[in-house]
């Protein structure tokens, strides 16, 4: 039997938009492979169009527990853990 860890999602601007409006969630993750990879992939599953930006590290920047991860490192998750999806800022 594989132990469960919960962590709390958070969607801003584009990423929210595209999960539907939400701001946040809580999400299980087996504990035994609960990296930010994992979490990417589970949050296309879940939110289909959220695939395209959650997908690619270059249009979508994880923080975790307000630390940004960078582009191509994957961070173990442990319960309690935040993960912000944070699209690409426009100004103007």
């Amino acid at each position: 039997m594989s132990t469960t860890i919960t962590i709390k999602i958070l969607f801003f601007a584009s990423a929210r938009e595209a999960a539907g409006g939400i701001t946040s969630t809580n999400l299980e993750l087996d504990a035994d492979a609960a990296d930010t990879q994992v979490l990417r992939t589970k949050l296309a599953s879940l939110y289909p169009k959220l695939a395209p930006l959650v997908q690619d590290e270059e249009n979508l920047t994880l923080a975790l527990n307000e630390e940004y991860v960078d582009m191509g490192e994957v961070k173990q998750l442990s319960s309690g853990d935040t993960v912000a999806l944070i699209p690409p800022i426009s100004g103007g």
